[in-house]
């Protein structure tokens, strides 16, 4: 009889489980973790409440976690014992990053330049194996160029500045109705600023052809392009590909800035688990 593996993929802000029976599969989705944020008594608390009772008279055998903020070697251990805490009789638990996600699902056994725009951003080169350059990921204060915090940083800079035309402060007034007070209590004192922050990015896709929309868009992914893939040597001389949402909603910018640097367009998913799976099975 074959193992019952459990595959994760977190993200900042949700999760995405993979029960895998043989050929069944089943999907359970819960917040993110982040160990950035979250200590191991906190995420055994989602686990337990969030994941569990999807879970129940299953025994998994192996679980494979892939995680932001897991290339941390302390918060890859809190994440690790917080697996260990729910699940007793685990024959296998690897622990990993989010980047390795991207890479296996986009590659599998193949080389390319995995990229990562989803609430935060990240990108590395993988041989097939392993992940042979990974740039760091400074977070969302710091770095995180082309991710939705990114973006979503971006139109609240356009609001706050007035450099929003009539037309798009109007619809921005209407959508959220919030005002500077609540934006930067939002982003200074309260927790999971860079979930906040990702909140704005749907305001771009649901404006495209504004002007305005159209530069955020373009200059927030060029700034990615520009600090993360122009520095792979090897981005002019195989596959470029992206997984996240960010990919998944702006892709037709992604592959005209692809065009533009001359590299190759590989593939867009927008999450990692269906090749995830694949690669389980």
């Amino acid at each position: 009889m074959s193992s019952v593996k459990l595959i994760a993929d977190s993200g900042a802000t949700k999760a995405e489980w993979c029960l895998l029976q043989g050929k069944k599969k089943k999907s359970i989705f819960t917040q993110g973790i982040s160990p950035y944020f979250f200590d191991t008594a906190q995420i055994t608390n989602i686990l337990e409440k969030e994941l569990l009772p999807s879970l129940k008279g299953i025994k998994v055998d192996e679980v494979y976690y892939y995680g932001t903020g897991c290339i941390n070697p302390n918060n890859n251990q809190i994440v690790k014992r917080s697996i260990k805490n729910i699940f007793k009789e685990l024959t296998k638990v690897e622990v990993t990053h989010d980047v390795m996600a991207a890479a296996r699902a986009l590659y599998a056994d193949d080389k390319g330049v995995a990229c990562i725009l989803g609430t935060g951003s990240s990108s590395c080169y993988y041989n097939g194996k392993k992940i042979v350059i990974n740039k760091p990921g400074l977070g969302y204060v710091l770095g995180d160029e082309g991710s939705g915090a990114y973006l979503g940083k971006k139109v609240l800079q356009y609001y706050l500045y007035n450099t929003f035309d009539e037309e798009l402060t109007g619809r921005f007034n209407i959508k959220y109705n919030i005002g500077t007070t609540d934006i930067l209590e939002s982003v200074y004192k309260k927790p999971l600023a860079n979930r906040y922050l990702a909140s704005f990015t749907p305001f771009l896709s649901e404006n495209r052809g504004h002007y305005m929309i159209e530069n955020i868009i373009e200059d927030a992914l060029n700034d990615f392009f520009f600090h993360h893939i122009c520095k792979f040597r090897e981005s002019w001389t195989l596959p470029v590909s992206f997984v996240g949402g960010v990919s998944y909603y702006f892709q037709d910018v992604l592959k005209e800035l692809c065009r533009s640097y001359e590299f190759t367009m590989g593939k867009i998913l927008k999450n990692p688990m269906e090749g995830l799976a694949v690669y389980h099975q």
